[in-house]
């Protein structure tokens, strides 16, 4: 009987060691392999960043554009600060258990990953406004045109859920990150194949810009930016 259970679990370890390492394989090639050639034209006056904190990949627009004001979409009186000035808005989409109850690592729970790695959690847009923005190893500066900037505002608008009156829905919480940052009820859902960095890379593909074919880690997404 002991043998038995031993050679199960011997077999269940080394599957999911060979599922690790597949995944991991996975992602380092496609990853690499340009979903689309990148060709800068005219007309590329919208200013865009490619923002990582290590881990999660978030896309940073300008506020205020001839094409949108992302005040009306987030209102300043949805962040502490109640600040309408700021230049750039960076928007995030992830699990929203990951997002709300684990802002560090160390706060992670096994139930808060196990649910996010199914599939059956829910999701959250994860909006914060900067003064500023400065280019380094996490953050790329991008210049698109109008029809890229566009495929990038339709996909976050997409990705947002909305209420019967078709209005964002923030969601109620004293976990946020700062003083200028708010969470948002999200369409879709996170899992292991579709990870945070997964809707980031996807939007960068309909937008023509540069971007693997797939990826799950924010280093696929970087790395067509060094």
């Amino acid at each position: 009987m002991i043998k038995k259970v031993s050679k199960v679990l011997i077999y269940i370890f080394l599957s999911l060691v060979l599922f690790a390492a597949l995944y991991w394989c996975a992602d380092a090639i496609l990853s690499r392999i340009p979903a689309k050639a990148y060709r800068k034209g005219e007309g590329q006056k919208y200013t865009v960043y490619i923002l990582s904190n290590g881990v999660h990949t978030d896309l940073v627009l300008p506020v205020r554009t001839d094409l949108i004001d992302w005040y009306t979409v987030f209102p300043a009186d949805n962040i502490r600060s109640k600040n309408s000035s700021f230049p750039w808005v960076s928007i995030g989409w992830g699990d929203k258990g990951f997002y709300l109850n684990t802002p560090e690592w160390k706060d992670l729970k096994v139930s808060t990953a196990l649910l996010a790695a199914s599939g059956l959690g829910e999701t959250a847009l994860h909006v914060t406004y900067y003064a500023a923005m400065y280019e380094n190893e996490h953050c790329y500066k991008v210049s698109i045109d109008a029809n890229q900037f566009n495929a990038l505002c339709r996909y976050i608008m997409d990705s947002l859920a909305t209420d019967s009156a078709k209005a964002p829905i923030l969601i109620p919480t004293t976990a946020v990150y700062g003083d200028n940052d708010a969470f948002y009820e999200a369409k879709g859902a996170y899992n292991l194949f579709f990870s945070c960095n997964t809707w980031a890379n996807t939007a960068l593909k309909k937008a023509g810009m540069p971007a693997g074919i797939w990826t799950v880690f924010d280093k696929g997404i970087l790395r067509h930016y060094r």
